[in-house]
C-alpha cells in the first residue's frame, strides 16, 4: 500500500473541503474592497469560535456621561470594549449635523475610525425621513414607495437623500487611506407597521424593489464597494419562508438578521428566551439555504430589570446556536424629551453588572480583544 499516496490524497480532499466551506461565503458585490472581502471571510469563519459582541453608540455616551475620549460603559465593567460599534444616520439626509439620537455626525466619523482602527466591526442602520411626507421614519402614512422609486413623483427626494448617505460612507477612512468596510443596515425592521417601508406601507415586492434600487445606486451611481448589505426584519416570522418573504435576492443581501427585544415583566424571560430560539432557527435555516451569514441585528430588554437576564436568559439561547454578532441597542440614560430611561446593557453600579461579567466571560462571547486577535480585515 502506498501511503504516501493516500496521505496526499487526504491532503488535497481536506483542503478542497476547506476552500468550498469559505466559498460558499461570497460578497454580492463583485467589485467590493480587499478589506470588505476579508472582514466578510472572517466574520464566516469566526462563528465557529462564538458570536460578536455589539453595543449602538458605544463611544458616544453612557447612562451618565456622554463624549469623554476613551469611554464605554461595556468597558467601564469588562476592561474590554465591545466588538462590534452601531451608530445611526438618520437626519443625515435632511442635511442635519447631528442625527436623531443627537449625535453628531463629525464625531460619529471619529469614533468609526477609532473603533475599526482598534480591530472592531462597524454597521450602520439608517431611520430615514419620509421622502414622501417629510415627517420622521415612523410616519406610515399615506407613503406609496413606488413615488420614490424611478418614475415616481418624489424620485430626486429619495436619490438626494442617497446622495448624503454616500458622501458620509465614502469618506470613512482608516489611517492609510483605505475605504472602512461596514456593514450596512438600511430599511430594518421592514415587516412591522412602524416605518414607512414596513409591511403596512409597502407589499413584498415594492419593498424589494426599493432595497434593490438603494444597494444599486450606491454601488453602482456613488461607486461605493465598502458595503456588506445586511436585510434585517423583526420578528413576525418562524419559519425561514415567513422570514424570506421579503428577501430582495442573492445578488443584494450579504447578511441576514432581525431585531427582538423582551418587554414586559422579568417573569416574560422565558417566554422571550423561546421566542429567541424560534427566530434565530427560522432564520439560520434561511442563511444555510442562502449561503449568507446570520446575525441579531438589535436585542435588549430596557433598563435590564431581571439581575440575570444576560446568563440566564439569553446565553442559553445564544449558545444554542451559530451566528455572527449580536448588537444591543443604546445606553441613552434619561430622554427629557419623553421623561423616560433608556440603557440595554448594564454601567458601573448596576445590579446586573456582575451578571454581565458573567456573559463576557463565556467562551462564546466575543469583545474586541478577541476580534482584534483575529485581524479580521487581513
Amino acid at each position: 500500500m502506498n501511503f504516501s499516496f493516500y496521505k496526499t490524497l487526504l491532503t488535497v480532499v481536506s483542503l478542497s473541503l476547506s476552500w468550498m466551506a469559505q466559498a460558499q461565503y461570497k460578497l454580492s458585490d463583485d467589485k467590493a474592497t480587499a478589506a470588505t472581502v476579508k472582514l466578510y471571510e472572517n466574520l464566516a469563519k469566526a462563528q465557529k469560535k462564538g458570536y460578536f459582541i455589539g453595543h449602538q453608540d458605544d463611544l458616544a455616551y453612557g447612562v451618565y456621561w456622554k463624549y469623554q475620549e476613551g469611554r464605554s460603559d461595556v468597558k467601564d465593567i469588562v476592561k474590554d470594549y465591545p466588538a462590534v460599534y452601531g451608530w445611526e444616520l438618520g437626519d443625515l439626509e435632511l442635511g442635519k449635523p447631528a442625527n436623531l439620537d443627537g449625535v453628531p455626525f463629525d464625531k460619529m466619523k471619529q469614533y468609526i475610525r477609532e473603533g475599526y482602527e482598534r480591530g472592531g466591526i462597524i454597521t450602520i442602520s439608517w431611520h430615514a425621513n419620509n421622502p414622501i411626507t417629510g415627517k420622521n421614519a415612523w410616519d406610515a402614512s399615506n407613503t406609496s414607495i413606488k413615488n420614490i422609486l424611478p418614475g415616481g413623483e418624489h424620485h430626486s427626494v429619495f436619490v438626494g437623500y442617497l446622495d448624503k448617505i454616500a458622501a458620509f460612507l465614502s469618506d470613512l477612512k482608516g489611517n492609510n487611506g483605505e475605504e472602512i468596510p461596514v456593514i450596512w443596515r438600511p430599511f430594518h425592521e421592514h415587516t412591522g407597521g412602524w416605518f414607512w417601508w414596513g409591511a403596512k406601507s409597502a407589499s413584498d415586492e415594492e419593498y424589494k424593489e426599493l432595497f434593490r434600487f438603494s444597494a444599486d445606486y450606491l454601488r453602482i451611481q456613488k461607486g461605493l464597494h465598502n458595503l456588506i448589505m445586511s436585510y434585517n426584519t423583526s420578528t413576525e416570522f418562524s419559519t425561514p419562508e415567513e422570514f424570506l418573504a421579503r428577501y430582495p435576492g442573492d445578488q443584494y443581501a450579504d447578511m441576514l438578521s432581525f431585531d427582538a427585544y423582551q418587554r414586559g415583566n422579568a417573569d416574560q424571560g422565558e417566554k422571550f428566551a423561546r421566542q429567541l430560539d424560534v427566530l434565530l432557527t427560522a432564520m439560520n435555516k434561511a442563511a444555510d439555504q442562502h449561503s449568507k451569514i446570520p446575525a441579531i441585528g438589535e436585542i435588549g430588554y430596557n433598563q435590564i430589570p431581571d439581575h440575570r437576564w444576560f446568563s440566564h436568559i439569553l446565553l442559553p439561547i445564544l449558545d444554542k446556536h451559530t451566528f455572527s454578532y449580536v448588537l444591543f441597542w443604546r445606553n441613552a440614560g434619561f430622554k427629557p424629551g419623553n421623561n423616560e430611561v433608556e440603557y440595554y446593557l448594564p454601567f458601573k453600579g448596576h445590579p446586573s453588572e456582575k451578571d454581565f461579567i458573567k456573559f463576557y466571560q463565556n467562551k462564546k462571547t466575543l469583545f474586541e480583544k478577541e476580534a482584534s486577535k483575529l485581524k479580521l480585515y487581513k
